[in-house]
C-alpha cells in the first residue's frame, strides 16, 4: 500500500501467519555499535532520532517546557506543589496513553495498518483486574504508575532545590549538555537490560513482573501496567541524576522516556498514520516479541545488550525456535 506521494506504508503485511504485521525482517540491531562501524547507517539513525518529529524530540521538547513553565520549586517542602506535578504527570498519562487509545483501538483510525497483533484488547478473562485488559491496564498505571513517578520526581527536585544534587548549566560545557541526552539513552538501555533480567528470575516474576506480562497483545496503556515492586525498580534508574551531574531537563528528559515511551512502545502498531502517512514512529516490534516469546530481547533497541548476551530474537522462526529452546532448559533448571 502507498501513500499520497507513492511511498510504501506498509511492508511485510500478511506474510507471517503469526503477525498481522511486522516490519522487514530479520530485525537488525542498533547502527551504532556495528563493527566495522557503518557511518551512513549511524548518520540516518541519529537524523530519524534527533532531527525530524520522534519520540525523542517530543519528549526532549516536553521536558524543556516543563521545566521552564511548570515546575514549582520544593526548596521548601509543599504538599500543594506535589499534588500539582502528580496531577500534571496523571494529565501527561492521559493525553498520550489515553490519546493513543482513543485514536488506534477505540475510533479505529487506521483500522489494522501497522497493527502486530490481530486480536483485539481482552474482556471478560479472569486474568486481569476487573476481568477486563484496559481497565487493568489504567488501574495499574494511574493507581501507581503515576504516583511512584512522581514520587522519584519529588526526591530529585527536593535535592536540586536545597543544593543536595549535582549540576550543571548549558554554559559550563554545551558540547556536554548536549551529548548527555544521548548517554542517558545508553544508561536506560543498560539499567532496563539486567533490571528486565531480574524481573523474570521466577520468585520475582510471580510475585510482580506476571502483572506486566498480562499483556500478551499490548496497547497503550500497558506500558506503565506494572506491580509497584516492578515500578519502584523501573524507575530506580532516575537516581543516576542524583549522583552523576545533570540539569533538570535533562532529568525529565529521563522521565519521560521512562513514563510516556512505553505507551508508544506497546501501543501495538509499528507508526501513526494520519491521511495513510506515517506521521510518528510508535510501536517497537523489538519489545512485541518479548511479550509474545518473554525469554528474549530484554533490553531496548539502542543498545545491543540482547545481542551481546544471546537473548536477542530477529523476529524469524529461527530465533523463535532458539527462544523456545531456551525457556525449555531455563525450565528444567
Amino acid at each position: 500500500m502507498k501513500n499520497a506521494e507513492g511511498e510504501d506504508i506498509v511492508s511485510q503485511e500478511g506474510s507471517n501467519k503469526i503477525w498481522n504485521y511486522h516490519p522487514d525482517l530479520p530485525l537488525p540491531n542498533s547502527p551504532v555499535f556495528h563493527f566495522p562501524p557503518r557511518f551512513r547507517a549511524v548518520l540516518n539513525w541519529f537524523i530519524r532520532g534527533w532531527l525530524s518529529v520522534s519520540a525523542i524530540t517530543i519528549w526532549l521538547t516536553l521536558a524543556v517546557g516543563i521545566y521552564n513553565w511548570l515546575q514549582p520549586s520544593l526548596a521548601q517542602w509543599s504538599m500543594h506543589a506535589i499534588f500539582g506535578m502528580f496531577l500534571r504527570n496523571l494529565f501527561l498519562i492521559l493525553t498520550v496513553a489515553g490519546g493513543l487509545h482513543v485514536w488506534l483501538w477505540a475510533m479505529r483510525n487506521q483500522g489494522e495498518q501497522l497493527k502486530f497483533d490481530s486480536r483485539e484488547m481482552m474482556r471478560s478473562n479472569g486474568t486481569f483486574t476487573f476481568r477486563n485488559q484496559l481497565l487493568d491496564n489504567i488501574f495499574w498505571s494511574v493507581v501507581w504508575g503515576v504516583p511512584i513517578w512522581t514520587l522519584y520526581e519529588v526526591i530529585y527536585f527536593r535535592a536540586f532545590d536545597t543544593g543536595l544534587s549535582p549540576a550543571f548549566q548549558f554554559s559550563d560545557n554545551p558540547i556536554w549538555f548536549v551529548v548527555f541526552f544521548w548517554v542517558i539513552l545508553l544508561w536506560k538501555g543498560f539499567h532496563f537490560y539486567w533490571v528486565h533480567r531480574f524481573l523474570h528470575w521466577p520468585p520475582f516474576y510471580l510475585v510482580a513482573h506476571a502483572v506486566h506480562h498480562r499483556n500478551l497483545n499490548t496497547g497503550p496503556w500497558s506500558g506503565l501496567s506494572m506491580h509497584p515492586l516492578e515500578t519502584l525498580l523501573y524507575f530506580s534508574g532516575l537516581l543516576i541524576h542524583l549522583i552523576i551531574p545533570s540539569h533538570p531537563v535533562h532529568f525529565l528528559f529521563h522521565v519521560y522516556t521512562l513514563a510516556l515511551n512505553p505507551a508508544l512502545s506497546h501501543s501495538g502498531f509499528d507508526a501513526l498514520l494520519v491521511r495513510d502517512k506515517r506521521r510518528l514512529e510508535l510501536g517497537e516490534f523489538f519489545h512485541q516479541l518479548h511479550h509474545r516469546y518473554f525469554e528474549c530481547n530484554y533490553g531496548t533497541p539502542e543498545m545491543p545488550w540482547d545481542k551481546w548476551f544471546s537473548t536477542f530474537h530477529d523476529g524469524t522462526e529461527g530465533d523463535t525456535q532458539r527462544t523456545r529452546e531456551r525457556k525449555r532448559k531455563m525450565s528444567r533448571e
